[in-house]
């Protein structure tokens, strides 16, 4: 086929359509990415506990990190239908999916971040007299979320990513779009070139927000804003120590 033949005009020409299919993936995953973070959380802490919690929580892990988003989400989907009879929407579908496969990733990632907070912080709020949930919330949950951030933002970028194989259940996302335009214009080198580039685009506009998140939280930047949020935790700080002692 010679170049000419490629109509490079339709990826404008349906420029409104492809970007309500990134905009559909991008709903998908940043629910998905919440439900996960939490889960993940919850199981990392589980993994870290005692038996039998902790067997269970370990299963949990290594069967969600095995399972395939495709074979996931048809289960979900047609499955849980067939068995429970239970219908969800596509929308509802796909979230669940990611969810249940992310949080196994996100549990592994949160239980080394956990870990690698040194264990003085925590008995240093003992020694303070905090109680062990407080503990958790205000010393060791913080930096160990600090440590996780730039992982969690690659699961992010992957969930995206994910949702191209949503098409099977009818998901209006990019690659379900690209084929439906296809069907009309026969242009697949075109089409799939611009859902490619809007992945691509995509990655790299989240790999920057995280990047500037990891950089406030880590090193806040000068300026006045800095200097109040600073100030309000000093102050949260002095009033925590004032109440205990």
């Amino acid at each position: 086929m010679d170049i000419s033949s490629y109509d490079w005009g339709l990826i404008w020409d349906y420029r409104g359509d492809l970007l309500r299919g990134l905009l559909t993936a991008l709903e998908v995953s940043g629910v998905a990415l919440v439900i996960a973070t939490a889960a993940g959380l919850g199981l990392a802490m589980l993994r870290m506990g005692r038996a039998p919690l902790s067997w269970l929580a370990v299963v949990y892990i290594n069967v969600f990190r095995g399972m395939p988003a495709l074979v996931t989400v048809i289960w979900i989907y047609f499955g849980v239908s067939l068995l429970l009879g239970v219908n969800f929407s596509v929308f509802q579908a796909g979230v669940i999916a990611l969810s249940l496969l992310y949080s196994a990733f996100m549990a592994e990632i949160f239980r080394s971040a956990l870990q690698a907070v040194p264990p003085g912080h925590r008995e240093a709020g003992l020694a303070l007299g905090m109680p062990n949930g407080r503990i958790f919330f205000s010393v060791v949950a913080p930096q160990a979320f600090k440590i996780a951030l730039p992982n969690v933002g690659s699961m992010f970028i992957g969930m995206i990513k994910d949702t191209s194989t949503f098409t099977v259940i009818g998901l209006l996302e990019v690659v379900r779009v690209t084929q439906n335009i296809n069907a009309q214009t026969f242009q697949p080198f075109v089409l799939y070139t611009a859902a490619a580039a809007i992945y691509v685009l995509a990655a790299f506009v989240i790999d920057i927000f995280f990047r500037l998140a990891e950089a406030s939280l880590s090193s806040p930047p000068r300026g006045r804003v800095s200097q109040l949020v600073r100030g309000r935790k000093q102050r949260r700080i002095q009033a925590l120590v004032a109440e205990l002692t």
